[in-house]
C-alpha cells in the first residue's frame, strides 16, 4: 500500500531552469545550476548574501504588500547582495508578470527579482523546493507571498545562522508564543481545531521538539539545503514536517525563532479537503521513513 501512495516529485522541464527579470527579454536567463546532492558540495560561485524563495499560486492580490515590505528591508540592508525568486507555481491570475511589474515599480535592477514559472502546478513544497535548489545565496528563506510574517524578522534567524559553526544549520519562524494572542484567538475553531490535530498527528509521528512546523519563514545555509531539498517527496502542504523529519534523520541542528505574524485573508488551503490530504501525506511520509521505502544511505544523504 505505502508504496502505491508514495511520493514522487516530477522531473523539472528545461523551461522551468530558465527565468524573466525585468529587462523585457522573457524567459531567457538560466538560473543557478540546481544543487544536486550527488555533486557534494554546496559552494556557489556567486556573491549573494541571501536568496528569498516566495511560492506563488495566484498570488497577485497579495503579493504587492510583500514584496513592499521584503524590499524596503532589504535594499536597506542586503543591496547588491540578495535575490527575490518568484516560484510561480502555473498560477492562471498573472501573478509572474505581476510580479515583473512590481519589480519596476520598485526600480530594482534586473536580476534582483526572478519569476521561474512552473509549466504545471506542483503544490506549495514543489514550488519551494524548486526555488531553493535553484537559489544562489549563502542562505536560503522562504517566505510565504501572503506576508503574513514580519519581513524584517529575517535578521533574527540572519543571526543565528551566521552564529553557527561551519556545518549544515535550519532556523525556522515560529508562531508558538502567540498561542493565547487574538491573532490565533480570532480564527474560526474549525481552522483552530484543524491547527491543533495537526499539531497531534506531528507528535505522535515523532516531531517533538518543534512547536509549529507549518510557519512559511524558514531559512537554511547551502549545507543544509544540500542535504534536504534534493531528497524532498511530498509537494504539497505537509512538506514543512517533512523537511524538519530529514533534518532530523541526519541529525541537522534545527533552531526555532519567534516572529511577528498576523492572519492574512486569502488562503488557498480547503479545510476540509486539504486537512484530510495532510493527515494522509504525513502518515504515508512517516512511514515510509520508517520502513526504509525513504531512507538514509552511509554518506548520510537520502536515497529515493
Amino acid at each position: 500500500m505505502l508504496q502505491f501512495l508514495k511520493h514522487q516529485p516530477r522531473a523539472e522541464t528545461r523551461s522551468e531552469t530558465k527565468y524573466k527579470t525585468n529587462d523585457g527579454l522573457g524567459p531567457v536567463h538560466e538560473l543557478p545550476k540546481r544543487l544536486r546532492s550527488r555533486d557534494c558540495s554546496p559552494q556557489t560561485d556567486s556573491n549573494l548574501e541571501l536568496s528569498v524563495v516566495v511560492p506563488a499560486y495566484n498570488e497577485k492580490a497579495r503579493l504587492g504588500k510583500m514584496l513592499d515590505e521584503a524590499v524596503v528591508f532589504l535594499e536597506q540592508h542586503y543591496q547588491g547582495k540578495y535575490e527575490i525568486v518568484i516560484s510561480d507555481d502555473a498560477s492562471h491570475d498573472g501573478t509572474g508578470d505581476f510580479a515583473l511589474g512590481e519589480a519596476t515599480r520598485l526600480r530594482l535592477a534586473p536580476h534582483v527579482l526572478k519569476v521561474v514559472t512552473l509549466v504545471e502546478n506542483r503544490g506549495k513544497g514543489g514550488a519551494v523546493a524548486h526555488g531553493i535548489l535553484h537559489g544562489g545565496g549563502k542562505y536560503l528563506l522562504f517566505a510565504d507571498a501572503d506576508g503574513a510574517t514580519k519581513f524584517s524578522d529575517v535578521t533574527k534567524l540572519l543571526a543565528h545562522m551566521e552564529g553557527q559553526d561551519k556545518g549544515p544549520a535550519v532556523a525556522i519562524g515560529s508562531r508558538a508564543h502567540m498561542i493565547n494572542s487574538d491573532a490565533v484567538v480570532k480564527r474560526s475553531f474549525i481552522r483552530n481545531l484543524m491547527m491543533y490535530a495537526l499539531h497531534t498527528l506531528v507528535f505522535v509521528f515523532g516531531i517533538r521538539d518543534i512547536q509549529d512546523t507549518q510557519c512559511g519563514f524558514k531559512m537554511f545555509n547551502r549545507e543544509s539545503a544540500l542535504m534536504i531539498l534534493p531528497h524532498m517527496h511530498t509537494e504539497r502542504w505537509i512538506f514543512d514536517v517533512e523537511i524538519l523529519l530529514l533534518a532530523e534523520l541526519q541529525k541537522i541542528p534545527i533552531v526555532e525563532i519567534p516572529v511577528n505574524w498576523q492572519e492574512v485573508d486569502g488562503s488557498k488551503v480547503d479545510l476540509a479537503k486539504d486537512s484530510i490530504q495532510m493527515a494522509v501525506d504525513l502518515v504515508v511520509t512517516r512511514m515510509a521513513y520508517m520502513i526504509g521505502i525513504y531512507g538514509i544511505d552511509e554518506c548520510g544523504h537520502l536515497r529515493r
